[in-house]
């Protein structure tokens, strides 16, 4: 008999072996942050007394990022993983959610089209190297006075504010944040979290039609980042983005399906994800 618990520090060494069949490489540390960002919100399933599966979940107040999905391959195929994904709905309901979104392998949307998610666009999963270059005069590393001015930044583009998931990223010394200016205000901001002699870049947000001062922010960090593996997420739409890091040596991955639940967030900037887990 299936059933669903809150997941608690017990279980980080099943998250961590479970999720590592899918070689998602992640660790103990990736769990306790998400299980800090939203305590009640990532759930572990059981088949009476064997863990089984689980699921993380993050709000941002009326939006929320469904995240890690993932069943032992002997259970699937028997509604394991529907039975999490609507534990979770339930869940984001309760604390007043209207939008859930979350990224979706291209052959895993007829499951959640199945649950109630609309298909909204295609990302990209790109990989390669920082590269040196010269920085630019309307970039620079941002200041701790300004983290109030990022959420803000970012909050325009994400349509809720994701301060619980910002701040730490960028309280981190280990991970960058550089922001773009233009007449004396704030034009753009990118963070990367550098860990485990890797980095993730993103999330990324600047003005509509603003391509260039992403172009600025990118090349700024991948200057920091130089020889260093990096891994982002970016909207198939934004093509300028795209061909600027094919041109840098980066390769894509694969492709996942941005999907909705509830109104769909508006794009109102050029922007890139933070993770496929938080959105």
């Amino acid at each position: 008999m299936f059933h669903v618990r809150t997941m608690t520090e017990e279980d980080l060494p099943f998250a961590v072996q479970i999720t590592a069949e899918r070689e998602w490489e992640l660790e103990d540390d990736d769990f306790k942050f998400m299980m800090e960002l939203e305590p009640e919100g990532c759930f572990v399933l059981l088949d009476g007394l064997e863990r089984i599966g689980l699921a993380t979940n993050v709000a941002y107040g009326r939006v929320a990022w469904f995240g890690n999905l993932i069943v032992s391959q002997k259970h699937r195929n028997r509604g394991a993983g529907s039975l999490l994904v609507r534990h979770s709905i339930e869940y984001l309901t309760r604390k007043k959610v209207e939008t859930v979104g979350l990224y979706a392998y291209v052959e895993r949307i007829p499951f959640y089209t199945h649950l109630g998610f609309a298909y909204d666009s295609n990302f990209v999963v790109l990989t390669g190297r920082g590269s040196s270059t010269r920085p630019k005069p309307n970039v620079r590393p941002a200041r701790r006075t300004e983290i109030g001015k990022i959420v803000n930044h970012d909050r325009a583009c994400f349509c809720a504010s994701r301060r619980k998931l910002l701040v730490p990223i960028m309280l981190d010394s280990d991970n960058l944040c550089y922001v773009a200016h233009e007449k004396g205000k704030m034009a753009g901001y990118a963070l990367a979290k550098v860990y485990r002699g890797v980095a993730e870049l993103g999330p990324l947000g600047c003005p509509s039609g603003r391509n260039d001062i992403a172009a600025d922010l990118l090349e700024a960090i991948l200057s920091r980042l130089d020889g260093v593996e990096v891994t982002m997420i970016a909207p198939r739409k934004e093509t300028a983005i795209l061909n600027m890091m094919t041109k840098n040596g980066f390769n894509e991955r694969y492709q996942v399906a941005r999907m909705f639940q509830g109104p769909p967030i508006a794009d109102h900037c050029v922007s890139m994800a933070e993770s496929l887990e938080r959105g």
